[in-house]
């Protein structure tokens, strides 16, 4: 992994919300990566519940301050960052006063979903690529960890699609059986169609379920990693169905480490096929 850049976007990383399937591996494929040799930015929401002092959050000036259009309303984006203790890694934090100041992540403590998840998720989205835009960072893989950072794909092959940065950049997302019940607002996709999103992009908003949203990433990814030993049936018929991208099984976190980085490599960034190619020339 050597001078490679590796994006993680997550909804959740251990040690700054309890430990998942999805936060563990936002913590662990990152650190994997930066111990090999290269190099890594990770963004995930600043929750409410989060602990600024404990885990020394503070704002980056020179980051925050733009403005995002979520459903013609201007939101404003304030970019956090704090240091993974006794790891060489930064995580940056997206943050905004309505959508991330409540004291909880995803649900309310009846375990109801937030009404506005939807736009949170855009949100996130769109504040991830906007703070790499202007870190003038380009990855080589960017790798998305859990539901809310579930538009990053669409996004970027459809909103950015075109931009500079990202024009050799790959797409990675991990599934995990971590869903959600129900569904987000019934109104998402008009928020999602405010962007200029066409309809055959937006097919899977009609009905904003957990298995649709993952099928949009899985359709505007370029290769998958199954996160959770099982997945929802649906979920993995549809993975299954995927023959022109790779899919990597899953790995225990005791046991992914090679796995990873070989698939990184040689799968998605196709290193091994490009060496046999000059080797014949």
């Amino acid at each position: 992994m050597k001078e490679k850049r590796v994006l993680y976007v997550s909804s959740e990383v251990i040690p700054y919300l309890p430990e998942t399937e999805a936060s563990s591996m936002s913590y662990f494929a990152p650190k994997m990566v930066n111990d090999r040799g290269g190099q890594i930015r990770i963004f995930m929401p600043r929750f409410g519940n989060i602990n600024e002092r404990r885990h020394q959050l503070h704002e980056v000036i020179r980051l925050s301050g733009m403005n995002l259009i979520i459903n013609d309303l201007d939101m404003p984006l304030i970019i956090k960052v704090a240091s993974i203790p006794k790891e060489r890694m930064q995580v940056y934090f997206i943050d905004n006063e309505d959508y991330f100041k409540r004291k909880a992540t995803l649900t309310d403590e009846d375990g109801n979903l937030f009404s506005d998840n939807d736009e949170r998720a855009i949100f996130f989205a769109k504040g991830v690529i906007e703070t790499v835009k202007k870190l003038n960072w380009a990855p080589d893989i960017i790798h998305v960890h859990g539901w809310l950072a579930s538009l990053l794909p669409l996004y970027l092959k459809n909103y950015y699609g075109n931009d500079p940065l990202f024009e050799e950049s790959k797409i990675v997302t991990s599934i995990y059986n971590q869903s959600f019940e129900g569904a987000l607002d019934d109104e998402m996709i008009e928020k999602l169609q405010y962007d200029a999103l066409d309809d055959d992009a937006l097919a899977e908003f009609h009905d904003p379920t957990y298995v649709n949203l993952m099928k949009s990433a899985i359709k505007y990814s370029d290769a998958i990693i199954k996160g959770s030993e099982e997945l929802d049936s649906e979920i993995d018929e549809y993975i299954d169905a995927q023959k022109d991208k790779p899919v990597l099984k899953y790995y225990a976190p005791e046991e992914f480490a090679d796995a990873y980085e070989e698939f990184y490599l040689d799968q998605v960034l196709n290193e091994q096929e490009e060496t046999e190619e000059t080797e014949e020339a």
